[in-house]
Parts: C-alpha cells; structure tokens; sequence
C-alpha cells in the first residue's frame, strides 16, 4: 500500500509539472500546448504558423506569441471593520493554510549543450561566449585597430542578448510611505488580535478539559494555530519597527505591550498546557519548542528594540527544553548552558533586573553556595523579584530539616548556607551558632587548601553578607529602607513620607544583630590573612558596601561599630609595601582606569553589576568591551592582582576623605584610624611595622589562630556531606 500511494503521489507531481510547463497557443484558431522552449516555440510557430515570419524576425513573433504573465493577487489583509469575523473561520484557515510552491521554471539546452534557465537575472560569473583568459584571470591583451563606436544598447538587446537565453533587469523597489505603513500596521494588529483571543479561547478551554486526551491531529492544529500567532507578531514588529517608521510608531510595541502579549498567548500558556499533558504530549512539546526559539532568535537578529526581552524569552524557551531532559543528561548539560548564556547576556543589558538575577540560581544548582549568591543578588538588585522570597526556600528548606537530610555540599558551605536559612525563615535560631562556629571554624584552612578557587566563593560570601545586613530587602528593615530608591511605580509624595521600620525592634533587632554576628566574624578570619591575593575580591566588594554606605550616617551608624577597621587598616598597609604609583588613588576622585587599553572588568565587577549599592560605582562605559565572550567574564588573569590591589587602596582612600573611620596620610603613605576605632590587635610579638611582606604573612596567619572564637575542625569526607539533590525542582520558574 505505502508502495502504490509513494507511485500515485509521484505521478500527480510528475503530471503537475508536465502540466505547467506547456503554454497554450494563444493565435485564434489554435489551441495546442507548447512545452515553454525556446526550439519548441520556433517548431510550433514554423511548422503551424509560417506566415507570421513573412513580416517580422523571430524573436519578435516569439515575444508576441508569448501571453502575458500573470500579477501575483495582493494579500488582502483583515482591517478593523472585519475584527468581528466568526472565530470558526479565523481558526479553520489558520489550520488549512498551506505554504505557496515555488512556481516552476522551464528549461532548455543551448547551443554549446549546457542547460540555460529561461528568465532569470544575469550574472557576471555566468558562462558564456567569450575571448580566452591568462592564468591571472585577464584577457589576452591583442593589437587591435581603432574600434568604431556603437550606439547605445536598446531594451531589446538587453532582454534578448542571443537566441538561446533571455536577460531580465533588476527589478525596481517602490519606497514606502508612512500612511502606507500605517495602514499596514492597522491591517496587521486586526488580524493579530482575532488569532490572539483565539488562542486564549482554545488554551482556557484545554485548561479545563484536564482528562480529554487529544489525538495528533488536533495538537497540530494547536501548533498551527499558535505558530499563526507568532507569525503575525513578527510581521508586526518588522512592520512597526520599519527603518522609515515614524517615532510614535516604533513606540506600539511598548505601548500595547507586544513583546509580553507574544510571550504569554502565544508561547507560554500553550507550553504549560503542554507540560500538563506530559508524556503523552512529549513530542509536540519539543516540536513547538523549536519553533518558538527559531521564531526568538528572528526577532532577537531583526528587531534590535527589544533585545533583552527576546534574550530573556530565549533563556526561558532553553530552560523548559532543559527540565523536559530525563533521558540524555548531555543535552540537558547543553541546554542548561544555553539557557545561562541567554540570561547572562540580558542582564549585561538590564543589569538591574533582579528576575533574571532569580532564573540564574534556578539554573545554579548543585552550587548552593552560588545559588545563595544569585537569590541573594535577585532581591537586592535594583529592581527586586519578590517572586524570588518563595524560590529561595527550596534552597533553605533541605538544610533546616528536622531530619538532617545529608548532601554533596562541602560542609564549610553547608554551614554558611544553613545560617543564611536560619536568619532568612527565622527557624531553628537555637543551630544559629552552631552553623557559624562550624563556617567561621572551617574558613581559614579552606582558604588555605583551595588557594585561588576561594577568589570566586569570596565575593560570593561578601555580597551575600551584606544582603543579609540589609535583610535582603525587606519592608522592615531600616538600613534598606534608608538606602532603597523610588520604586517605578511609586510616586514621589509616597517615597518621601514611607514609614521607616523601627530600628529598635525587637525583630528587626535581632535579624541585624545575627547578620552583624556573621559578618563580623567572617571579616575577622580573612582580613588576618595579610599577604593573601585571594582574599582580594573580598575585600574589594565589602569596600564598596561600606563606601555606599557612608551617603547615609544613620544607616552607617548602625554597622561602623562591627567592622574592624584598625586590622583593615594594617591590610591596607600591608598593600602599600608593593605599591608606588600614589598619585592615581590620592589625587583622583575618578575611578581608576587603565590608562592604554579597553576597559577590562574584573570577575567581581560582573558580580557587583546589578546591586542596589554598587549602581553608581562603575563608570557608564565600563562593561562596554564587547570582545569579552560569556565565557571569558569570570576568568582571572595575571594582571587583574595589581589592578585589583590598586582599585581597593582607592575605595579605601575615598573612605579616608570624610575623616570618620579611615585616615591617610599623603607624606608617609600610610592608612590609621581614629581613635575611638583603635583596637588591641594581638599579633604574637610581631612588630606590623615591617617591610617585608612574607613577615605580614606570618602575622596574618598568628592572628588568625589567636582571633579564632571556635575549634578548628577537620574537613569531613565527602559521604558524610548533606543531600538537597532531592528536594530541587527542575521545573522552570516563569517570569510573572
């Protein structure tokens, strides 16, 4: 039966063809078909009709004898008088279309027996008769007598330059006006918005009909239904965003919310309706995933305007690809990285996003510590998700458990994360403590053993702190609520007279005073470690948080007593053994740059990027260098050590200018504090006054063992480490 239905299909197609390759004589009184040739078009004419060659050449009988072809009929597209078309018919032909076929051209051999297609453009590189060429591609160079001059070439020897092939000039293109666009515009959202509340009709209606399972006809239908939707939202984008466009044209897209009305009709009420229906609905689902990112990544090439929305979609689309994975872990390996890529290329774009921030860290595990990190960044970002309060639990949740679940987390990142837990859900706050003194028991020998991998967990560990100093931006928390900006939708009236939280809470109280615990402590074991370049971007991003700080004394008030800054201090003194270019952080208020090549962030720079208290650190240029790939971000190179150390002894002279907690002094280049800082900083009966930087070390490591408040525990193997592998779900969070 397949072999008899593959033999009528090839017989229809070859028959079609046939067909449409012949011409019909178009001389009264002669009906017969001619295969549309050039030597079957002479045959016909010399052998049926000889006398039409009495009066006029060939060619001309030939373009003559030829009908006329036929205009392509205009799209007529639905205006805004026909929006109340019946939604039956909208849907039946939305489903029945079909794409055109290509119209076939006939084609013929010419004299030298190579085939010639009758009616196309011409070509330079076509062959054709012409004088012999050298290796180097010229002509033979020949004496040649004076050659007279010809006339110009008419249309006729341009359309017909031989017998046997025909040349058609390039086609004109008509400018477009702007009624014209308008009213192609008007035509286009008309057609959109019948086939949009469509397809919110058919997936509400699905949404309800839990138990009917449909069969593959009809999710093709739905497929096509939706992929309409997609199309007609691209050729409202290409339409709106037309080079010749007007500005309040351009603005359609934003004003009537395109972007997320294609992102919620057309893709993502379609792909849950799907998700629900999984397996049976396995192979549509990846069907029409692939469709909808191929109609992504179109618009992310052509329609520039909303680059990071479609970037952010791309990332969703790869993340729904990802939790659907159960089979091959390599693709679900492939597709999780994609979907990072896209979300780490929008936030370069909106850096102060926090929902993008919240996607990251879903796609951060089994790294608790960074995901800790990215929830962390996601509410304190410039603009917080608030979603982001209910995700975070499925990261605190295993930790707190009654039953010590165990895990692969190292445990020097099982007790950092569970105090995070502890002081976020407010639960089990008799372990605070314990989970501390295990973190802060543990922290100097993993630094010690990991080197510069702890470069990364440092900054890590920093911006997570000092999120959890401002409560991780809740409502009650004074510090936040003292340095936080007007939100988008809040007017000015409501932001100047807000309610600040009650610092002498009792609640608020004591989540400070636990933060401020943590922290203190954590400040204590990396800042003895004097000659450590890994603990530099530690202290790179705290400088920042406290620099940010200084513009609001009652904030600062409240954490200036916690903070060592006399052991700072003799670090920073420590940093200007090696250090002699002075000018460039006492004379300059500007951040310091590199003075011959691009700007070249620094991996904790990315990290900072996006933070309600590092938005005005950076220059407006500094993340512009387009040539640093994803990849390439958090890679640390030689040379980012000096830079680094340079950009840190800056911030902590930028501090020293209000007199308060830092001073410099410019003739002996040395940092101190006042005196209501000045601590008793045991260092075994070393003199800090040395020059010689491995003696510092020896310092640092002396303190460190004399500032210890617990016991130095012993690394545990990897079996006895808790497990959340469990309690993560894979299912991807959509932005709401």
């Amino acid at each position: 039966m397949q072999d008899q239905g593959g033999e009528l299909v090839q017989n229809s197609i070859t028959s079609f063809l046939r067909k449409k390759a012949k011409i019909t004589c178009s001389i009264e009184g002669c009906s017969t078909d001619v295969v549309d040739t050039e030597t079957q078009i002479k045959q016909h004419i010399s052998q049926c009709h000889p006398e039409l060659l009495k009066e006029k050449d060939i060619s001309e009988v030939i373009r003559e004898w030829r009908p006329p072809p036929q205009q392509p009929s205009k799209i007529q597209r639905p205006t805004v008088h026909d929006a109340g078309a019946p939604d039956t018919q909208l849907l039946n032909s939305a489903l029945s279309s079909e794409p055109p076929t290509k119209p076939f051209t006939p084609k013929e051999k010419g004299a030298s027996g190579k085939t010639t297609q009758v009616g196309k453009l011409w070509n330079p590189n076509d062959p054709g008769p012409s004088s012999p060429r050298t290796r180097g591609g010229r002509k033979k160079t020949e004496p040649q007598p004076p050659a007279r001059p010809r006339p110009a070439p008419s249309q006729d020897d341009l359309e017909v330059s031989d017998e046997n092939e025909t040349y058609v000039p390039q086609l004109k293109t008509r400018p477009i006006d702007h009624l014209q666009l308008v009213a192609e515009v008007k035509g286009i959202y008309a057609g959109l918005v019948m086939v949009e509340s469509k397809c919110i009709e058919v997936d509400n209606a699905q949404k309800t009909q839990t138990d009917a399972k449909l069969n593959n006809e009809q999710w093709q239908a739905l497929i096509a239904l939706h992929r309409t939707l997609l199309h007609e939202h691209h050729d409202f984008f290409l339409a709106s965003q037309h080079p010749t466009a007007s500005s309040s044209l351009r603005r359609l897209g934003a004003k009537y919310y395109m972007p997320g009305r294609m992102w919620k009709h057309g893709i993502h009420a379609f792909l849950e309706l799907l998700r629900h229906r999984l397996p049976a609905s396995l192979e549509h689902m990846l069907t029409f995933i692939y469709l909808a990112y191929s109609m992504m990544a179109l618009l992310y090439e052509t329609v520039p305007a909303f680059e990071a929305t479609w970037m952010e979609c791309l990332g969703d689309l790869g993340r729904y690809r990802m939790a659907i994975e159960d089979d091959d872990l390599r693709d679900r390996e492939v597709w999780t990285s994609v979907s990072r890529r896209w979300y780490s290329k929008a936030s370069d774009v909106v850096s102060g996003t926090g929902r993008l921030y919240h996607h990251l860290a879903i796609l951060a595990r089994p790294n608790a510590l960074q995901q800790l990190f990215y929830y962390s960044k996601a509410l304190s970002a410039s603009d917080p998700f608030e979603s982001a309060w209910e995700s975070i639990m499925t990261l605190f949740d295993p930790l707190l458990g009654s039953d010590s679940q165990r895990s692969r987390l190292l445990p020097i990142d099982f007790a950092f994360v569970k105090a995070h837990g502890i002081m976020f859900s407010g639960k089990l706050g008799g372990e605070y403590q314990v989970a501390v003194t295990d973190f802060l028991g543990n922290l100097d020998n993993h630094i010690s053993r990991t080197t510069r991998r702890w470069m990364e967990s440092g900054y890590y560990i920093g911006i997570s702190n000092c999120c959890a100093l401002l409560s991780w931006g809740k409502e009650t928390s004074f510090i936040y609520q003292t340095i936080r900006p007007k939100k988008p939708k809040e007017s000015e009236v409501a932001y100047k007279t807000r309610t600040m939280p009650d610092s002498n809470d009792p609640d608020n109280s004591k989540a400070l005073e636990q933060a401020r615990y943590l922290a203190e402590g954590t400040y204590t074991r990396v800042f003895t470690r004097f000659a450590d370049p890994n603990i530099l971007p530690y202290l790179h991003a705290i400088l920042v948080f406290h620099r940010y700080l200084i513009s609001y004394p009652s904030a600062m008030s409240l954490l200036e007593e916690t903070f060592p800054w006399k052991l700072v201090s003799m670090l920073l003194n420590s940093l200007l053994l090696s250090y002699r270019d002075y000018e460039r952080i006492q004379r300059s208020e500007e951040f310091p740059r590199p003075e011959k090549q691009s700007p070249r962030p620094l991996p904790e720079d990315f990290a900072l990027r996006g933070l309600l208290w590092a938005d005005k650190y950076f220059p407006s240029d500094w993340f512009s260098n387009d040539k640093i790939d994803d990849d390439e971000k958090y890679f640390e190179v030689a040379s980012m050590t000096d830079e680094r150390k340079e950009r840190v002894l800056w911030l902590a002279v930028s501090i020293s200018r209000h007199g308060k907690w830092l001073l410099y002094d410019e003739k002996t280049h040395r940092f101190s504090v006042p005196s209501r800082f000045e601590r008793e900083i045991y260092t075994m009966g070393l003199d800090t006054e040395m020059a010689n930087v491995s003696e510092v070390d020896t310092l640092s490591r002396a303190s460190t063992l004399a500032l210890s408040s617990a016991d130095d525990k012993a690394e545990r193997d990897d079996e006895d480490m808790p497990d959340i592998d469990d309690f993560m779900t894979s299912q991807p969070i959509i932005r709401q």
